[in-house]
């Protein structure tokens, strides 16, 4: 077992990790289970974005063509999307605004892409696009403010690089329709932020030509997009897939590209938001349920905010219907949650961050060793995990860490300067691995029921909180050495917690019925 001895010195610990978080179609919003879910998200996490398509496609009702006396007319209907971002706003987290997909009535074509047909196609009429996008924004600046709205980042398309997602994957229609777009958004006020052009990866031949033509048109660029993902291509099976994955540095490699891309640019300086990211680019990959996911993403969330500005999983519900509805609870959806709000291990990965503290203490391949202003020191730890090419992961995974602890901050003391030296520390820990903290590996002992009973669903959600333990560890010279052992694909969450001993002086533990025998 290898000693790590964090250093005393700090870095400051940034938070772009939830910056955003991606979603199904922006309308599914509306229904109860994807409203229960964003907010037990927020309670335990705490995104401030949130990203999903077909803002603009029929299911959100936007375009309204009709005819009057023979005469033609468009009618902007803001309901759904009033009550969307009601909703969102309501738990704490604002929109991270993508245009798309085509109204039907504007489409050039009826290609579509997902079980829902969104429409690739470009517009018959760009004016008429032009001023779809005005009005919509311009709704959303009088009804929010233009300081809220201002905050809402803008993103031109999804995946235009990709014939799924844009007609013929056309580079020369989609600088078009990003041009037309971008100053439209401005049209309505100069503080709107807009970027693009969000693309998938694999796409690097279309960064110098997109910057090109934004700087040649002198065009709006706020920030630009980009997603990350690391699987192969899908081996399809009834209602999922398999697929191969390459190791988690991949997706680091892919956070890093478009930064190097920018460099040397008049753009090197705008902000990066990878849009989406995830291991698989697929809804239905039994990866995504496993705790092997939750492992395989820890380096990913621990070192990506040195890379860019945000970078948003991809999604965090299974309330999700790309491919159609879900046959089962578990059927590898993007989600961190399962419809009905079960816990995935990676939820708890994100859970874990959110309680870590802003000062970087030590990070390496398996650790993150954070503390917080209050003295309490916490750790991110996790099993190495390769992918499909690399050596299987063993059944544990050691290491020791040798955490420097600081003197405890009791309320209302916080400048209060001779507290003595903690002699001991709080040890609070929360595991989830291949059978802790795992609703997925419940659900295969139950038979893999596709659609469980309340009763088991009640099961599935108890099954799935981490296992907690406790313990003390004396403080020696400054530091507690603090011992972790960790199952398959584990990932664990430890707070050392500086103790003030009130213990009164007269108080004998032993001598109650049955301590004794602990004592010894």
């Amino acid at each position: 077992m290898r000693t790590i001895v964090p250093d005393t010195s700090t870095a400051l610990l940034g938070d772009s990790w939830r910056a955003c978080v991606g979603t199904g179609r922006m309308e599914l919003a509306l229904r109860r289970d994807y409203q229960d879910s964003l907010a037990l998200v927020q309670r335990e996490i705490g995104f401030r974005h949130i990203r999903g398509h077909g803002l603009l496609s029929d299911g959100m009702g936007i375009y309204r063509p009709y005819e009057v006396d023979g005469r033609a007319g468009i009618r902007y209907s803001f309901t759904y999307l009033d009550q969307v971002v009601d909703a969102y706003l309501a738990v704490g987290v604002r929109p991270f605004l993508e245009l798309g997909f085509m109204p039907e009535a504007l489409a050039s074509g009826d290609a579509t892409v997902f079980w829902w047909k969104g429409n690739i196609t470009p517009p018959t009429s760009y004016e008429a696009w032009a001023d779809l996008v005005r009005a919509t924004l311009r709704h959303l600046v009088d009804r929010y403010g233009i300081e809220e709205v201002s905050t809402w980042p803008v993103e031109v398309w999804n995946e235009p690089n990709l014939d799924a997602f844009w007609l013929d994957a056309d580079q020369q229609e989609y600088f078009r329709l990003y041009g037309v777009t971008a100053r439209a958004v401005k049209d309505v006020d100069p503080r709107l932020q807009v970027g693009g052009p969000a693309i998938s990866p694999g796409a690097d031949d279309w960064w110098a030509p997109f910057l090109a033509h934004v700087e040649a048109h002198d065009l709006p660029l706020d920030f630009v997009s980009s997603h990350a993902y690391a699987t192969g291509p899908a081996q399809h099976v009834p209602f999922g897939v398999y697929q191969t994955l390459r190791d988690a540095d991949h997706l680091l490699e892919q956070l890093a590209a478009p930064g190097a891309h920018l460099a040397g640019t008049p753009y090197a300086d705008v902000p990066v938001h990878i849009t989406e990211y995830s291991s698989s680019y697929r809804p239905d990959n039994p990866v995504h349920d496993t705790a092997y996911n939750a492992a395989y993403l820890a380096p990913v969330l621990a070192a990506g905010g040195d890379l860019v500005d945000s970078f948003s999983y991809w999604t965090f519900s299974d309330v999700f219907e790309e491919v159609g509805i879900p046959t089962a609870i578990f059927h590898g959806g993007f989600g961190l949650l399962t419809h009905r709000q079960v816990k995935k291990p990676t939820f708890h990965l994100f859970a874990f961050m959110a309680r870590m503290g802003q000062h970087v203490l030590a990070r390496g391949e398996d650790h993150l060793v954070t503390r917080h202003d209050d003295g309490r020191v916490t750790v991110l730890a996790w099993q190495p995990v390769h992918g499909t090419d690399g050596p299987a992961a063993p059944a544990r995974h050691e290491l020791r860490l040798s955490v420097p602890v600081a003197s405890a901050t009791v309320a209302g003391e916080e400048h209060e300067p001779h507290r003595p030296a903690p002699q001991t520390v709080l040890v609070d820990r929360s595991s989830v691995d291949e059978t802790e903290g795992n609703a997925f590996t419940a659900w295969q002992h139950m038979g893999r029921p596709a659609h469980p009973s309340e009763r088991q669903v009640e099961t599935l959600r108890a099954l799935a909180e981490p296992l907690r333990r406790h313990a003390s560890l004396p403080v020696v010279d400054g530091r507690a050495d603090l011992d972790l052992v960790l199952g398959r694909h584990g990932v664990a969450f430890v707070e050392l917690t500086p103790v003030v001993d009130e213990t009164p002086g007269w108080l004998d533990d032993r001598r109650i019925v049955g301590q004794d025998e602990v004592a010894r």
